[in-house]
């Protein structure tokens, strides 16, 4: 469940934050309206960018990752236009665009799909699914009291199918929400998100299934989990309530199904769990991160530096917690970094380039450090 995209951009959402020194973050603010590269779609102070493709052009798309050759890209998108009403999950090459035609779709096309993610094999994906609770697209609550909230629902099991869209096994059975399922770059471990022990957690397993292990455990909601390059380590956002009146909003969020983003950090930690440490303590929503490809750094999404919630711009940090870099130079939303195998290319979404409206496309751009 790390979408819901433009949604969290345009909430006006005052909340407290930390003051951050402008000495510390190396890349200035720039003037959105002036374009470099002769790319209309890279902004100025978008110096990683060498070369950038839009890759959808219409609905909600997030979530683009790649297999593990590279070759192919599974992603999420609600696009009516291909005829699905909530997230269903969509297959790509790489290299693929989609102003005119129609990607692949390899969900079931029932219930809500979240977070596919490719298997070592190139020839299966994982996905949450709700579709064994009902066939139609679950409410979506989008306030509770007034505050943007993720529903957590608690028909999401986890599954595995072919390129065919054939569901071959599934993975998860536990009462509640069991979701966010990433793979270790070294194919050998899943982790995902589950609320079986009364708490949103992180959890491990083989990639078989087998061999389920709980990692974190303190209170809050640990999710969006991503290993790094060579499988060692974990990076992943949570809210940690900390004040009484914190936690008990928290805890009757969560008996109703219903979590709060507004307010999220990022923390790393070794693959087993161990040497917790929070990364970030910009104030606000830090979330969606991924390590580059060197594993000493991670890309991710924020709106630390916005006054009424929004825009979200990608950043990038070392994994000690120094280097902060602004990456993107966006008005609205970017979000969902993801870095090819090969670290040639990143792929993520953006409100950009979609004529002032609420469309969320997937864009594909090539890297240079």
């Amino acid at each position: 469940m790390r979408t819901f995209l433009f949604l969290i951009a345009l909430m006006a959402v005052v909340s407290c934050k930390e003051t951050l020194k402008t000495e510390e973050i190396t890349s200035t603010q720039a003037e959105n309206t002036i374009l470099q590269n002769d790319n209309p779609l890279i902004m100025e102070g978008e110096n990683h960018f060498k070369d950038i493709q839009q890759v959808t052009f219409g609905g909600d798309n997030a979530e683009a990752y790649w297999s593990f050759d590279d070759k192919q890209l599974v992603f999420q998108s609600n696009n009516t236009a291909w005829d699905v009403e909530c997230d269903q999950m969509f297959l790509m090459n790489n290299g693929d665009s989609f102003r005119e035609s129609v990607p692949k779709m390899i969900s079931t096309g029932k219930g809500r799909t979240t977070c596919a993610y490719f298997l070592p094999d190139n020839e299966h994906i994982i996905y949450a699914s709700t579709h064994l609770a009902m066939d139609d697209c679950p409410d979506t609550p989008l306030k509770e009291n007034g505050k943007y909230v993720w529903p957590i629902y608690d028909s999401y099991d986890i599954f595995v199918a072919d390129l065919e869209g054939n569901i071959t096994a599934q993975l998860t059975n536990e009462k509640g929400y069991d979701a966010e399922p990433t793979v270790s770059p070294q194919g050998d471990k899943i982790v995902f998100t589950s609320d079986r022990s009364g708490d949103l957690e992180l959890y491990t397993m083989d990639i078989d299934g087998s061999n389920v292990k709980q990692i974190t455990y303190e209170l809050g909601y640990d999710g969006g989990a991503f290993f790094s390059p060579d499988g060692s380590q974990l990076i992943f956002r949570s809210s940690r309530p900390k004040t009484e009146e914190e936690i008990k909003e928290y805890k009757d969020l969560l008996k109703v199904g219903l979590v709060q983003p507004t307010e999220m950090e990022l923390y790393i930690c070794n693959a087993d769990g161990s040497d917790l440490r929070q990364l970030t303590q910009l104030g606000n929503a830090n979330w969606s991160p991924f390590f580059l490809p060197d594993g000493k750094r991670v890309l991710f999404s924020s709106n630390f530096e916005a006054e009424r919630g929004f825009p979200f711009n990608l950043y990038m940090i070392n994994t000690d917690g120094t280097g902060l870099e602004r990456i993107t130079h966006g008005e609205t939303f970017d979000a969902f970094p993801v870095f090819s195998n090969n670290g040639k290319y990143l792929a993520f979404s953006s409100n950009r380039n979609n004529g002032g409206g609420r469309d969320t496309n997937l864009f594909i751009a090539e890297w240079k450090d």
